[in-house]
């Protein structure tokens, strides 16, 4: 009788636990006042950006291209190598930089940090270097020492999506 009436409390609470967990929530709006979005925009050796207000940040996100305004839902987003364009306010200029990686995370009060093991200015790339150096790593992908062969299959692979981004910013 006991272990009867116990396997069907269990049951029961299985249920209603599995009811709880499918449950789908939404975000909250956030309550701001300011339409300004602040950026941090850190590597390990220096800050390009220290809680500095701009207008939208894109972003290569693992996901796809995305953009962030002010006020964004808050995000946590893996980045892939590609070019973060920020868009800034007080001289509505716009900068670019190539990132091998990183992440980034947008914050419920407008703030964006982005961590990255390395940023370059896009406009510090030469296109003939870059397509030099791509073919030289081509070369070296079929090497028979197997740590070279996979260096250089990342270099290819980060030196494409350079090539892209110069190409498409000219």
């Amino acid at each position: 009788m006991f272990r009867r009436h116990f396997l069907g409390l269990a049951s029961k609470t299985s249920i209603t636990r599995t009811s709880l967990l499918a449950k789908r929530f939404y975000a909250e709006t956030v309550n701001s006042t300011s339409n300004v979005l602040k950026l941090q925009f850190a590597l390990p050796h220096e800050t390009l950006y220290s809680n500095t207000e701009v207008k939208q940040v894109n972003l290569p996100a693992k996901s796809g291209q995305i953009g962030i305004l002010a006020n964004h839902i808050p995000t946590v987003e893996q980045l892939n190598s590609g070019v973060v364009e920020i868009f800034e306010s007080t001289n509505n200029s716009t900068k670019k930089y190539f990132i091998p990686g990183g992440f980034a995370t947008m914050q419920p009060n407008s703030t964006l940090c982005i961590t990255a093991v390395e940023a370059f200015p896009l406009d510090s790339f030469s296109e003939a270097n870059v397509k030099s150096l791509l073919q030289e790593a081509k070369k070296n992908i079929n090497s028979n020492d197997p740590k070279l062969a996979s260096e250089n299959t990342i270099k290819v692979e980060l030196l494409e999506n350079l090539l892209q981004s110069i190409s498409k910013s000219t």
